[in-house]
C-alpha cells in the first residue's frame, strides 16, 4: 500500500458485502487533520460498517483503507495504539465503576489524559463511584467517550457518540469532541443524529452503502 500520513483517514473504493448483501460499496471518503467528519444516514446506510472497518474490526472485500497511513487489519496493532474508538451501546464492564473503568484505560497509555479532568469534563464527577450497570443511558455514553479519548489519540471514530442523549447529554458529548478538534485530532462519526451537524466542519450522508 502507498501510504499518506498527511490525510489522517482515506479510503478508497472500499467495499463490503455480507452473502448478497451489500453494505458499503466503493467508497471513497477522507477525513482531513483537525476536522469533525459526520457520517450520517438511515439504519442500514453502512455507516457503522464502514466506521468498523477503520477500526479494523472488520476486513473490506475490495479497496484500501489508511489510518494514519496504516492498514488497520495488517497493521491493526499500531493503529490501535493511536486511535480512539467509541462503540455503540458503551460495552462498559457491568459491575465496574466509572472512575475505575477510566483509570485502568489511562493505565494503558504511555501519555494519557487527566482521568479526573476527563470525568469532569463530561460531567461524570460525582459518578465516579457508580458502577457502569447503574449509570444512566447518557453517563454510560459519556464514559464511553472519556475511555476513548484517555490515551490522547491522534484520531478519534466514533459510532452513534449521542444515541438516545438528551439534549443536555448530547451538548456535552459534542463540547468534548470539540476539545479534541481543538488538540488537532481528527474524528469521524457515524450517526443518525442531525444535531451532530451542528459540531461537523463536513457532512457525508450515506444511503445503501454509498455517498448520498
Amino acid at each position: 500500500m502507498t501510504t499518506d500520513s498527511t490525510v489522517p483517514v482515506r479510503l478508497r473504493g472500499v467495499s463490503k458485502r455480507y452473502g448478497s448483501t451489500t453494505a458499503v460499496s466503493e467508497l471513497d471518503l477522507d477525513v482531513a487533520a483537525a476536522e469533525v467528519l459526520a457520517l450520517l444516514g438511515p439504519n442500514g446506510a453502512g455507516k457503522t460498517t464502514t466506521v468498523e472497518m477503520c477500526e479494523g474490526f472488520i476486513k473490506p472485500d475490495a479497496g484500501s483503507i489508511e489510518i494514519l497511513g496504516l492498514d488497520p487489519v495488517t497493521d491493526n496493532a499500531k493503529v490501535r495504539e493511536r486511535i480512539g474508538v467509541m462503540l455503540q451501546g458503551g460495552g462498559g464492564y457491568p459491575a465496574a465503576r466509572a472512575g475505575e473503568m477510566l483509570n485502568l484505560v489511562a493505565a494503558y497509555a504511555a501519555n494519557p489524559l487527566d482521568p479526573q479532568w476527563l470525568l469532569d469534563t463530561l460531567g461524570l464527577t460525582e459518578a465516579a463511584r457508580t458502577t457502569y450497570r447503574r449509570l444512566s443511558g447518557g453517563q454510560q455514553q459519556r464514559l464511553a467517550l472519556s475511555c476513548a479519548l484517555a490515551r490522547e489519540p491522534k484520531v478519534v471514530l466514533a459510532d452513534e457518540p449521542t444515541s438516545q442523549l438528551d439534549d443536555a447529554s448530547a451538548g456535552l458529548v459534542l463540547e468534548s469532541l470539540k476539545v479534541l478538534v481543538e488538540r488537532g485530532v481528527p474524528v469521524a462519526v457515524a450517526s443518525h443524529d442531525d444535531r451532530l451537524t451542528a459540531l461537523a466542519d463536513r457532512v457525508v450522508r450515506m444511503d445503501s452503502g454509498r455517498v448520498a
